[in-house]
């Protein structure tokens, strides 16, 4: 499976808004974002000219597909899977992209980046109904329920982990969560509503549709 193996920081850069890459530490002073909000490069200073539709349509793709820490291959599939689902294709695809097992640990609080919950699920820590399921793409049911298998002292990490990024974000409320047993239920199919970032899906539409 590729990744991108680049500066984190780079990208919040050039997509001109935090998409909290490095989880806590994007709500620090140590924020790359926050001291230079500039598009990286050394002609990043200067004064950009105004953007075409096209590259506004493509920056909000790249926002989107870089939030989820996905390349353009494995994005697009994404977009097919919404075009042939029902409903509204724009928000099928931000509701998809929503229910992958990698963003549900990660909504749950017990990862600070999408990039640690990836790897969770990597390792083979995460169970859903008592199945090891280690593909981060794994899109989740409603009434489903996952589990943190680990063992005690990784478990002791995690539980310290979620009262820090507690105190900075919160559990979105289509996930029931128990932090004692680190276990995760979904209630319902996520919404564009519950998506934090803003997103105007529309744009990708238009852009993929040309």
């Amino acid at each position: 499976m590729g990744r991108y193996l680049g500066g984190q920081c780079k990208v919040c850069r050039r997509e001109g808004t935090k998409l909290f890459l490095k989880g806590i530490r994007c709500n620090t002073e140590k924020c790359s974002f926050a001291k230079r909000p500039t598009p990286p490069g050394m002609h990043g200073m200067r004064r950009a000219s105004k953007p075409t539709y096209y590259a506004i349509q493509l920056r909000e793709k790249q926002k989107v597909k870089r939030s989820y820490g996905m390349l353009e291959k494995q994005f697009h599939r994404f977009f097919q899977l919404a075009t042939k689902s029902r409903g509204v294709t724009g928000r099928t695809l931000l509701q998809l992209l929503e229910r992958r097992l990698d963003n549900v640990v990660f909504k749950a609080l017990f990862a600070s980046s999408r990039n640690q919950a990836r790897q969770l699920v990597l390792h083979g820590s995460v169970f859903i109904k008592g199945k090891r399921t280690n593909i981060p793409s794994y899109l989740v049911g409603a009434d489903q329920e996952i589990e943190i298998r680990v063992k005690d002292d990784v478990k002791k990490r995690i539980k310290e982990r979620i009262e820090v990024i507690a105190k900075e974000r919160g559990v979105p409320s289509w996930i029931d969560v128990d932090n004692n047993n680190l276990k995760i239920k979904i209630v319902r199919l996520p919404e564009k509503e519950d998506i934090v970032l803003a997103v105007n899906e529309q744009l990708i539409v238009e852009l993929y549709s040309k």
